[in-house]
């Protein structure tokens, strides 16, 4: 045994078993390869971050929402995109706009009828705001004045404060408008009558000024003038009206039997308070979408923690109503909702008596087609501590977000805050470009944007404005520089604007100041560092010509050196 050589021990490296060794070895390097494959896709799987596609331009925002992307959120203090973003325009309804032919045919045909061309007596006695040529003569008026906007509507004058005076109220959009949304605006007429009894007009007071037509539209109510048909005003309903009165009461459940049949859902704790907006919001439609996929009222709490990024404390504060940043009144009519306050006194009261019962869920992986044969009248989801296991939209990750979709045309921006909005683009006339200039941090970081503070400069931003904004005209200028004289010698080119100028508009003797004082139980509100941008935003975007920082006045990439390709993918 001892004499014989090694090899002879074993029959492995025999000629006939080489085949037999070849086939093990190939199998074996193969379940290696597949081995290591399936680690390496795991560590991505759990390590990899999307990009958040609320940032996306306004064309990838579409197809993300119509798409099923994953649903795992980065957070982002910018503003947020909301449903009226996503519309897109209808051409069919916009189209039926009010030309000045179409007044003048209809005065005719009136004054076919009837002989109202006579002067009957006094030319000095009150005008009558009814009379079908005082209406006639308004709308004429107020079309060939605005040239840069189209009239959807005209409602019944009403007689101002003094008897040579009318207000009347319109509905309209811009003629180069990019947003899916009308307007309304209502002024104050001062008309002349000459002694023949001939009218005219003398002038047209300021937005908003003929505050006697400000009644909000009765659905009964016989109109003044449309072309609108009955079809296409089913599509015009659907849309936002910025400058109609708003009614954001919280809605109140009628009675204990109602109540009693309702079936409800409520999101308590977790870790989404005092984050950004965007991530409040990704959250807020996660738990809206899954109401609506269980067929259940959801219960809200209407009052936010805004983010710190927002404030002028630096710190995060409490107590902010949902209803300063968003149209909770096309939310509670277009969705059922419930305020958290008066649900659980309502709760309280009949809970026992109506034996109602009471589903909990702590854990977010507890899918909502998991809950749909759930009978109880309330399901609760508690979330824990732990953070990011404990942001609510986890649930509608993974299988969920195939099922839940979140119901962004449920939530418009506050028409408080577009109401501000308005007025600065009407001052401007509706005819006016916009620049949007970031500087602040990202200005002074040049390891991360080298070019910025230098391509944003009043010396770079004259050379670059020159070839893309005439002379002479508005430009609206969007921007994070708190020290606006910095742009001083862009003035000898253009009539600047920035949003500092309007502050009457937000301040203690503006409409929005003492509306927004009632909704915070007669504390007055600030302000903050959200509605700013929101506003900032909403007026750039307004403007005939949009003019962006990144590549459009630098060629620096907008999250930092080497992410170009990054953010436009």
């Amino acid at each position: 045994m001892l004499g014989r050589p090694g090899l002879s021990r074993t029959g492995s490296f025999r000629p006939e078993n080489l085949g037999q060794n070849a086939l093990h070895m190939i199998g074996n390097l193969c379940f290696t390869i597949f081995v290591i494959g399936v680690l390496v896709f795991t560590i991505i799987a759990a390590t990899y971050e999307p990009e958040d596609p609320l940032f996306h331009p306004s064309t990838k925002l579409t197809t993300f929402l119509t798409s099923t992307s994953n649903a795992t959120f980065q957070s982002d203090n910018t503003v947020v995109k909301t449903g009226e973003d996503f519309m897109a325009a209808n051409q069919t309804a916009f189209a039926t706009f009010i030309n000045v032919t179409d007044v003048v045919e209809i005065k005719e045909e009136r004054t076919d009828q009837t002989s109202s061309s006579e002067c009957e007596g006094d030319s000095r006695k009150p005008l009558n705001c009814r009379d079908p040529e005082v209406f006639h003569l308004m709308m004429k008026e107020a079309i060939e004045r605005f040239k840069d906007i189209h009239f959807y509507r005209f409602g019944k004058p009403a007689p101002g404060p003094e008897e040579n005076t009318c207000d009347m109220a319109w509905r309209f959009r811009p003629k180069e408008g990019k947003t899916a949304a009308f307007y309304k605006d209502y002024r104050r007429f001062v008309i002349n009558r000459s002694e023949n009894c001939t009218l005219s007009v003398v002038s047209i007071g300021d937005y908003h000024s003929g505050v006697n037509a400000r009644k909000r539209k009765n659905k009964n109510q016989k109109l003044g003038f449309e072309k609108t048909s009955g079809k296409q005003e089913q599509v015009v309903a659907a849309l936002p009206v910025v400058g109609e009165a708003v009614n954001d009461s919280l809605p109140v459940v009628e009675s204990e039997n109602a109540f009693s049949r309702g079936k409800y859902l409520i999101y308590v704790g977790g870790g989404d308070r005092c984050k950004s907006m965007n991530h409040y919001l990704w959250s807020f439609l996660c738990a809206l979408g899954e109401a609506q996929y269980l067929n259940r009222t959801l219960v809200m709490d209407l009052k936010l923690c805004l983010s710190s990024i927002y404030t002028s404390s630096n710190q995060d504060e409490e107590g902010k109503d949902f209803r300063f940043y968003f149209d909770f009144e096309h939310l509670k009519e277009a969705a059922s909702v419930l305020d958290h306050e008066q649900f659980w006194q309502d709760w309280n009261k009949w809970q026992k008596k109506d034996g109602l019962s009471l589903h909990l869920v702590e854990d977010f992986r507890v899918t909502p087609m998991k809950l749909s044969e759930v009978k109880d009248s309330l399901i609760m989801r508690k979330f824990g501590l732990v953070e990011p296991d404990n942001y609510w939209y986890r649930v509608c990750e993974g299988e969920t977000e195939s099922v839940v979709q979140r119901p962004w045309h449920l939530l418009w921006k506050s028409r408080r805050l577009m109401d501000i909005v308005l007025p600065i683009a009407s001052k401007l006339n509706w005819d006016y470009d916009s620049v949007h200039i970031v500087r602040g941090e990202k200005a002074r970081n040049r390891d991360l944007w080298p070019n910025l503070a230098q391509d944003t400069s009043p010396d770079a931003l004259i050379s670059t404005l020159q070839n893309k904004i005439e002379d002479g005209r508005n430009v609206y200028i969007a921007t994070n520089e708190p020290d606006t004289s910095f742009f001083d010698p862009l003035k000898d080119k253009y009539s600047t604007h920035f949003l500092d100028e309007y502050k009457d508009l937000w301040d203690e003797n503006s409409e929005w100041y003492s509306e927004t004082k009632n909704l915070n139980n007669g504390v007055p509100v600030e302000f903050d560092g959200y509605m700013r941008v929101s506003v900032d935003t909403e007026v750039f975007l307004r403007a005939k010509k949009q003019i962006e920082t990144f590549n459009e006045l630098t060629n620096d990439c907008k999250d930092g050196i080497n992410t170009c390709n990054t953010a436009s993918s």
